[in-house]
């Protein structure tokens, strides 16, 4: 099924009431204050893309590293001040996520269309879906209606978000304190590895020491661990990139399970999807494998459901004019803040 149809089927669920409902969200959001806010981000990430065939995997990582801490706010946007730990220095985020001068751009041009309408949280939204669209993925209907937090949460983000390192077990629990479910939306979320790349330093123990084993990983396919020896020497660069997807690096579509099949999991997080003797997951994988419209389809039900963790609407947060910094600069912390889901 190709990209244009999943998304006219999504719209259709929506209009006949069939999904479940996204409190304030709605697609229309912006029809009547910034119609053209979708096509401007768009624009921006098709330059981008340009000169960086990465940034697609690169803005959608944003999406989800934002809505795993405090729900999708846009609090990870926000750089440190006197009052804000920003949680771009968190562990799993330092000198690993990226993208954010692309966010730069997108909401300097929205401001210069219409200012003070489009919250940088949606503007991540947004992003998310044109880059998977562009990269040969699914399109889908965006849910809008976003605002932007005025505090971060660095420690936070250093506990719960997925990292490279858990095991199934421990994917499950993250997945499920944030409201997701713990089989479809953690594989089919899982799927967004079929772009992309990591560095070393996220896999090296798999190649080496995998669990202090001073061994690799009995899972990785031996020669997939001759590649990634020859890529990441022991003791080497540990900022090297390697592949997600090493099949079809750049592209979005159903190759991260065949890997998985494969043994050819780049990350443990993702290798354990398929290798763990019983898991639920396994079924999945194997469906997605063989079925790149389910994968699809299953994908963009997941993206709407994580896009509906914990939005601040109506009258909570703000509408930032500089997605680096709050309106003020003066309030933030690094206390949780909770909201509902």
């Amino acid at each position: 099924m190709c990209s244009q149809v999943v998304g006219l089927l999504i719209l259709g669920v929506f209009l006949l009431g069939g999904s479940p409902s996204y409190g304030q969200l709605s697609p229309t959001y912006y029809d009547d204050t910034c119609p053209n806010a979708s096509s401007i981000v768009r624009g921006v990430i098709q330059e981008a893309f340009i000169s960086d065939v990465r940034i697609g995997a690169s803005l959608i990582r944003l999406h989800f590293h934002d809505c795993f801490v405090n729900g999708c706010d846009g609090s990870l946007l926000l750089d440190n001040t006197e009052t804000i730990v920003s949680e771009k220095d968190a562990i799993p985020n330092a000198n690993s996520t990226r993208g954010f001068e692309v966010v730069d751009s997108i909401k300097t041009a929205l401001e210069s269309s219409c200012q003070g309408i489009v919250s940088c949280a949606d503007i991540l939204a947004i992003a998310a879906e044109a880059s998977v669209n562009m990269s040969g993925g699914p399109s889908w209907t965006v849910l809008l209606g976003r605002r932007d937090s005025r505090i971060a949460n660095q420690s936070g983000a250093n506990t719960a978000l997925p990292n490279p390192r858990q095991n199934i077990t421990t994917l499950k629990a993250v997945f499920e304190a944030v409201g997701l479910n713990t089989t479809t939306d953690l594989v089919a979320l899982s799927g967004a590895h079929t772009f992309g790349r990591a560095a070393c330093r996220f896999f090296s123990d798999r190649i080496y020491n995998f669990s202090g084993t001073e061994s690799p990983d009995p899972s990785l396919n031996s020669s997939y661990l001759e590649t990634l020896s020859a890529l990441c020497p022991q003791d080497g660069d540990g900022t090297v990139l390697a592949d997600l997807d090493p099949t079809t690096p750049d592209g979005f579509d159903k190759n991260y399970f065949s890997n998985l099949q494969e043994n050819r999991g780049l990350l443990q997080s993702d290798q354990e999807l398929f290798s763990t003797t019983g898991s639920d997951t396994i079924d999945i994988v194997n469906l997605f494998a063989s079925n790149e419209t389910a994968f699809f389809e299953s994908f963009v039900e997941s993206m709407i459901r994580m896009g509906n963790i914990s939005p601040l609407t109506g009258t909570e947060g703000e509408i930032r004019l500089d997605c680096r910094k709050v309106n003020n600069d003066s309030s933030g912390s690094a206390d949780v803040l909770v909201s509902s889901i």
